[in-house]
């Protein structure tokens, strides 16, 4: 009887390993590159009119989302909807034709696109910059924890600063200063923006520049001009937020205070205090305002066991929608970016369903306004639908591009979590190794969604194929990366090809973001945030 007793229990335990076995080893389904190409290439079609939010092309993308999502089965995510609506401001601003800067050794007429752009987030329907004196405030940096404050010593009402793009570690060779040659968050524009209006400023002035700013003044100029969105907060705001581009400061340094002095260099010196330019800026803005609701869609596959535990992929869906022609193009269909991450999230949410179930639940957001400031994954940020301290992880998809199968996995804030180690071993079964962003001073980490996850306390992962090919150099995938920024990033150009588009390299990517996403979503661990990462204490 015990001897009938012991071999029920070890049948028991023997099918109970195998079960175990069989679940850790099961061979994840493949994600279809079939429905990778099919997706991007009716996404960033004409049909979708460059997916802008607040256009008839927001309306068509989110219903076609929503509609995909439930062909496959997946379940609403925000309660009995689809959809997590996302209140925003739209305002289109037409500036003066020219920004007038003068003194008493010169005047100049800056010509609005050629040598500057003019926006504001405040929703008046006029705002202006009237003779405000310029001061020039080095990288507009105040950053308790590095000893530095570009701000010290100077009333800002009634002024408007002047600064630089990036923060003071960029191109320093000194690797102690900030973070060296990665951008932190303070290099980026938005930061800028901000914190120029909390020190009561009325305006500001970015100076481009090529290198560190990561993108050329093309992109400026579309980027910056037409109709814009932004989500009201009781946060101060300026009066005038603006770019001017480098020709345009070298001929305002040449008539101010400064004339003859390397202000880069200056603006690099820790004792660095803001400068009078002894100089007066006027230009302004006439603004229609419009208030309406966009779209974030969200769906989800619910867990088995631990269902109100949650993985989210995102990516966002939106991008500029019609505007100025470019030779005889005017619809930016974005097609890498980033009608690419939005059919990813589609492909894998399929792969999903073709899986065996999860523990975990799987939430798949596609954000609106990604490209006016991130905006709705900000609002998801403010106003979670699943608890952040339920939310095991997000894995990002922006811009999901390459000529071909890749070697390296290039993660964009690697260093941060432990997300790092889940990537490398998905990687290493593709037979690629990992790198962190050798491009780190383009601030990438913070121009994407996974960023406002990460700032509530979510470890995030943000990683792509976009250093070494299989079957291309390191100098040819450079040759590509460049030919994209230079001529189709934020422009009508970014369309599909697929004639010439590689699905191969897009579908490895995915197929390794499954199953990241596979493997958390059937344990019960948490991964964590590294210790010197600023993003820590919000996860506790």
């Amino acid at each position: 009887m015990v001897k009938k007793y012991f071999s029920v229990l070890m049948i028991a335990a023997i099918l109970s390993s195998c079960n175990d076995s069989k679940k850790a080893g099961l061979k994840p389904v493949e994600v279809d590159q079939s429905t990778i190409g099919l997706q991007i290439e009716r996404l960033a079609s004409d049909e979708f009119l460059g997916r802008k939010p607040f256009t008839e092309g927001e309306t068509i993308t989110v219903n076609y989302l929503k509609d995909e999502f439930e062909k496959l089965g997946l379940v609403p995510g925000n309660g009995e909807s689809y959809f997590q609506e996302v209140p925003m401001v739209e305002i289109t601003g037409i500036p003066s034709e020219n920004m007038v800067i003068s003194g008493e050794n010169g005047n100049i007429n800056l010509k609005v696109l050629t040598d500057f752009v003019a926006t504001t987030n405040k929703p008046d329907t006029s705002v202006s910059l009237q003779n405000s004196e310029l001061v020039f405030a080095g990288y507009g940096i105040v950053a308790p924890e590095y000893g530095w404050n570009d701000y010290e010593g100077i009333e800002w009402k009634g002024k408007t600063a002047v600064v630089l793009i990036n923060d003071p570690g960029f191109k320093s060779g000194d690797s102690t200063l900030f973070k060296g040659n990665e951008m932190t968050y303070y290099g980026r524009w938005t930061y800028k923006y901000e914190e120029a209006a909390r020190q009561g400023a009325d305006g500001l002035i970015i100076i481009h520049d090529t290198e560190p700013a990561a993108y050329g003044w093309n992109v400026i100029e579309s980027g910056w001009s037409g109709a814009r969105l932004t989500i009201e907060s009781d946060m101060p705001l300026l009066n005038v937020e603006s770019w001017i581009s480098g020709e345009s400061a070298e001929k305002m340094f040449d008539v101010s205070s400064m004339k003859g002095q390397d202000y880069k260099a200056l603006a690099r010196n820790k004792d660095f205090k803001p400068i009078p330019l002894e100089l007066n800026v006027s230009v302004g803005i006439t603004n229609t305002i419009k208030r309406d609701v966009s779209k974030n869609v969200v769906a989800m596959i619910p867990g088995t066991e631990r269902k109100d535990e949650y993985i989210i992929y995102s990516a966002h869906w939106d991008h500029f929608g019609v505007g100025k022609a470019i030779e005889g193009d005017s619809i930016y269909n974005g097609a890498v970016d980033n009608a690419s991450g939005t059919a990813s999230l589609l492909a894998i949410a399929e792969a999903f369903k073709k899986s065996e179930p999860t523990e975990r639940s799987i939430v798949f957001i596609a954000v609106t306004g990604e490209e006016q400031g991130l905006l709705g994954s900000a609002y998801y940020a403010e106003h979670p639908i699943f608890s952040p301290e339920k939310t095991v992880a997000n894995i990002n998809m922006d811009a999901i591009d390459s000529p071909g199968r890749m070697k390296d996995l290039t993660i964009t804030g690697y260093g941060h979590s432990e997300m790092d180690e889940y990537a490398k071993e998905a990687a290493e079964k593709q037979g690629r190794y990992v790198i962190p962003d050798p491009e780190a001073e383009k601030g990438y980490f913070f121009r994407s969604d996974h960023f406002n996850f990460a700032k509530i306390g979510i470890p995030a992962l943000y990683a792509a194929g976009s250093y070494e090919g299989f079957d291309h150099s390191i100098e040819e995938i450079k040759a590509y990366n460049d030919n994209y920024r230079m001529h189709k990033y934020h422009q009508p150009s970014d369309e599909y090809d697929p004639a010439t588009t590689k699905l191969s390299g897009i579908q490895a990517d995915l197929q390794l973001l499954f199953e990241v996403g596979l493997k958390l979503s059937n344990e019960d661990y948490f991964p964590k945030w590294y210790e010197g990462s600023e993003f820590k204490a919000a996860r506790k």
